[in-house]
């Protein structure tokens, strides 16, 4: 349940006399030194676990279907390998065909006469990308919106494409969304080059109605009169259930909801970065991006390069630590995911985008095909290489990695697992 921890008043503080009053007040505040400790939150450990996996398969299928074939071999797959997010010793082929219901397998020859797997998606899988071709269309402003709001948070409007690429998934823009999204509106966005010799994109329109963050939007529902008209709003706060906050930190935490809350969208360049008030500014950033991600969460490492576009101060992301009543940091999947604590009632979002929906049906595909396969029911393949060999070929990988291989077989997985010059003709 979340709740708003913001008790009494300050009475005649001077902050409350106007804007000029506040900001004399937040200067000679200091950051006080508060630590919470982490607590373990099951429900929302759930929420994270198996993205890595469903992520790289949406990848692949969005890959896979761009091709003009509808197939690709796997080598030509593999060169993506890297923006998968997959463990480093798993072989591609290996986590693809855990999932049988998604991809469906065959082996052709390569131009070196080699027998190599080859991967096209199942009808189900080709209906369900489909539908989420159809939702993309229909939410276009949606996502321009996101995209456009994700600029308007930066101190030039400008953010490099690789940082955009990293948060892709997460604010639910499409794969290939320099294509589909950003060249089909030249009046809204444009390509620069950066110091650094990186592709940019940058914003050219400021818009004022989108410059309200989340929390001022709900200010009018969630928050009381007096906050609203003297900025003081206060963040929805929420504990993992045990959760044991000490007198002092809660004094502290009571002090600190009341502060001048400072849009996201204006300009911050004089607040004192020493301050509660200007720590306050930087947890309504991440606030703020949370609330675009279609799944109010992103790894740690998605922001962790955002310091400078954004203004921030050295060691910005301890306000991840330093407000667990806010964000939680999940450690599944071998990385650290910030959640957006109000988004959620245990492990349900309050509110699912059309685009989550899509991916929720991956994941029950995904989940049935490891649960048929793990029965043996996709043993056998009729597109499969001859039968005496089926099953060192098809399954080789899985066999294969934590034991020796035969020669044979070693130079089967060298050519399954790397490029090729072949040229793909249609055999799907």
């Amino acid at each position: 349940m979340v709740w708003w921890l913001v008790f009494g008043r300050f009475g005649s503080s001077g902050f409350l006399c106007g804007r000029q009053g506040g900001f004399s007040y937040q200067q000679k505040y200091g950051l006080v030194n508060v630590k919470l400790k982490w607590a373990k939150d099951k429900a929302l450990d759930a929420v994270v676990a198996g993205e890595r996996e469903l992520r790289a398969a949406c990848i692949l299928v969005s890959i896979i279907s761009s091709n003009t074939n509808g197939c690709l071999p796997v080598y030509h797959l593999s060169r993506h390998q890297g923006q998968l997010g997959l463990p480093h010793d798993l072989k591609l082929s290996t986590f693809i065909r855990r999932y049988p219901t998604i991809f469906h397998e065959f082996h052709d020859l390569d131009s070196g006469g080699t027998l190599v797997p080859w991967f096209h998606l199942t009808p189900g899988a080709l209906n369900l990308h489909q539908a989420e071709l159809t939702i993309l269309q229909k939410i276009q402003m949606d996502l321009l919106n996101r995209l456009r709001k994700l600029l308007m948070l930066t101190r030039y409007r400008i953010l490099p494409l690789q940082t955009i690429d990293q948060l892709k998934w997460d604010l639910g823009l499409p794969y290939d969304y320099h294509h589909s999204l950003i060249s089909h509106h030249p009046e809204l966005f444009s390509l620069v080059c950066l110091p650094d010799d990186r592709v940019g994109l940058k914003l050219l329109k400021w818009d004022e109605c989108l410059a309200v963050s989340e929390l001022q939007k709900n200010s009018t529902s969630q928050q009381k009169e007096e906050d609203v008209r003297n900025g003081t709003l206060a963040f929805p706060i929420s504990f993992t259930r045990g959760f044991g906050l000490k007198r002092k930190c809660m004094e502290w935490l009571e002090e600190w909801q009341r502060l001048p809350y400072t849009s996201p969208y204006s300009d911050a360049s004089h607040l004192d970065p020493r301050t509660d008030v200007s720590e306050k500014r930087i947890v309504g950033v991440f606030h703020e991006l949370l609330h675009l991600t279609i799944q109010k969460k992103t790894e740690r490492k998605n922001v962790s390069n955002l310091r400078k576009p954004l203004a921030l101060p050295q060691k910005f992301t301890k306000v991840f630590e330093r407000h667990p009543g806010i964000f939680y940091i999940s450690k599944k999947s071998d990385t650290q995911t910030v959640v957006l604590r109000e988004a959620y009632d245990r492990q349900q979002l309050l509110y699912k985008h059309p685009i989550v929906e899509i991916r929720e049906k991956f994941s029950s595909m995904m989940k049935k095909g490891l649960l048929d396969r793990s029965r043996g029911l996709y043993k056998k393949s009729a597109d499969a290489v001859p039968e005496e060999d089926s099953s060192k070929d098809v399954y080789g990988d899985e066999l294969s990695d934590n034991s020796p291989t035969s020669e044979g077989e070693s130079d089967y997985n060298i050519f399954s697992e790397f490029d090729s010059d072949e040229t793909i003709h249609n055999r799907c």
